[in-house]
């Protein structure tokens, strides 16, 4: 466990392997090519932002420090009740510890899709995380880790012990694809998606607010040459409904680029079909 210092503020690390190779959340370290890796025995040595990766939030940090304790990630999704312990440095303070359980799995946050991309498919739990938290290590009973922190609903949206972390099976494929390439493939379907309100049900007719609503359709994109058009819903993604945004960009998560998948749409005329669209890799993204 360690801390990230940038030129703006703190956030925490997990020792990815002996040989100084730190992973982050990619908002800790934005805009920032060196920062300082704080260790929990006070050394504190440079670093060097290696790759991230705004879809998922993730980020490489190269610590000029070897023969480090690596921490062991575990693949499995834990079971919903198990322990979770969260380790980090909420508002700079160095090496704290809650503890909680697993909430929840799958997880996405309400409203998240017009925010960030990275706020889906998540783990859940009650553990507290707050603002310096983020990058740190979620825990099992047994030490290993099973989430990256990633995000908390504050007290002032009504929430009480909402904390969000990106699976550890997540965090091992995307870094193993930054510390090989610098950049991590994802599945990319080229239309803008945006939630169902009561409004657009009324202004365009439709008898609910399930689905999500094609904003707009990306020129050439898998969407365009499948013949989804704007002002259509996709109310499902191989049969597994989509109530909102977030639900397809999580759907979206667990394909990749070349995989075929099923869009259940329901045109502008009221009319349901099924669509078949090949996703093609998703263009880079940036901050």
């Amino acid at each position: 466990m360690v801390t990230i210092l940038t030129a703006t503020g703190n956030g925490s690390g997990v020792v990815y392997d002996e040989d100084g190779l730190i992973v982050t959340n990619e908002h800790v370290v934005r805009n920032a090519t060196t920062v300082e890796v704080a260790f929990a025995d006070g050394q504190r040595v440079p670093g060097t932002v290696l790759a991230t990766d705004v879809v998922t939030d993730l980020a490489l940090v190269e610590a000029d420090r070897t023969g480090l304790p690596a921490a062991e990630f575990q693949r499995e999704l834990p079971q919903i009740g198990e322990l979770a312990i969260v380790i980090g440095s909420p508002l700079g303070f160095q090496n704290t510890v809650t503890a909680g359980i697993i909430s929840g799995l799958h997880r996405e946050i309400p409203g998240s899709a017009n925010q960030s991309q990275a706020l889906v498919d998540l783990i859940q739990t009650d553990a507290a995380i707050s603002p310096g938290n983020s990058g740190g290590a979620v825990v099992d009973a047994d030490g290993d880790v099973v989430g990256i922190s990633e995000a908390y609903i504050p007290p002032q949206a009504g929430a009480v012990s909402l904390g969000f972390a990106i699976p550890s099976a997540t965090v091992i494929d995307v870094v193993e694809q930054l510390r090989e390439d610098g950049r991590a493939e994802h599945a990319f379907v080229g239309v803008e998606p945006a939630r169902v309100t009561p409004e657009i049900a009324d202004q365009l007719g439709l008898p609910d607010t399930e689905g999500v609503i094609v904003r707009s359709v990306i020129p050439g994109g898998p969407a365009d040459e499948a013949g989804i058009a704007p002002g259509d819903v996709i109310t499902a993604v191989d049969e597994e409904a989509t109530t909102g945004p977030e639900d397809l960009l999580a759907a979206l998560r667990n394909r990749d680029p070349g995989e075929t998948v099923i869009l259940s749409v329901r045109g502008v005329d009221g009319r349901e079909r099924d669509v078949e669209v090949t996703l093609t890799e998703r263009p880079p993204v940036s901050r």
